[in-house]
């Protein structure tokens, strides 16, 4: 069972499959994160820095130069949410991508947000022609997945942009095979080297054979 009652009520709600199973976040991977939300920042009056890869201590009020605090942090990327459908656009390449891999798997969309949030992103994703199922979490990601896996030993890959959520599957799911992939390559400066077990991926062109052949495919 996932750590979220939330996430395993929608996962309960998915068609049984003994299809090998890709799991994709969706912010930074299947959607643009990085790129749009410094310009929506700026719009309200505030500037995201570059001084390492996290939200929390790197959002500044543009008129004070201050650093805000977690909580106005959180309430900044909950109101982008809500106005996602206008900013957000599909990641190069992966619409494509993922169509070719889902005529031969299971591809569910792992998001980890606010579950209020869900409705509009499936309406946004529904806009952009990914139909797939989407699951949302605010929990770890690791036992979701297992729970998505279900009793059959069927394989399983997941792709995400943060490490944390990576390393939550490995240390979950077992022979799960993980790839990270950021929609937006500019901030890899900022990142430790990827963990063990990891596969880097610099591009949905580059991940789509990888994936496939650690499927089966």
């Amino acid at each position: 069972m996932s750590d979220d009652p939330e996430t395993t009520r929608q996962i309960a709600e998915l068609a049984r499959s003994d299809l090998p199973l890709l799991v994709l976040d969706v912010d930074d991977v299947v959607l643009e994160f990085i790129r749009p939300f410094p310009v929506y920042l700026r719009e309200r009056g505030f500037e995201l820095k570059f001084d390492s890869f996290s939200l929390n201590g790197n959002i500044a009020d543009l008129a004070s130069g201050e650093r805000v605090d977690k909580e106005q942090v959180s309430r900044l990327v909950d109101d982008f949410f809500d106005v996602q459908h206008d900013w957000q656009e599909l990641a190069e390449s992966a619409a494509d991508t993922i169509a070719l891999l889902a005529s031969s798997v299971e591809v569910v969309l792992l998001t980890a947000m606010p579950h209020r949030h869900r409705a509009r992103r499936r309406a946004l994703l529904d806009r952009l022609d990914l139909p797939y199922p989407l699951v949302t979490t605010e929990r770890a990601k690791g036992p979701a997945i297992k729970l998505l896996r279900g009793a059959h030993p069927r394989p399983v890959a997941f792709v995400d942009d943060m490490y944390h959520n990576l390393l939550s599957a490995r240390d979950t799911v077992a022979g799960v095979h993980l790839f990270h992939l950021m929609a937006d390559n500019s901030v890899r400066a900022l990142l430790p080297p990827v963990p063990e077990g990891i596969t880097r991926v610099e591009h949905w062109r580059d991940a789509g054979p990888k994936i496939a052949k650690a499927l089966g495919l």
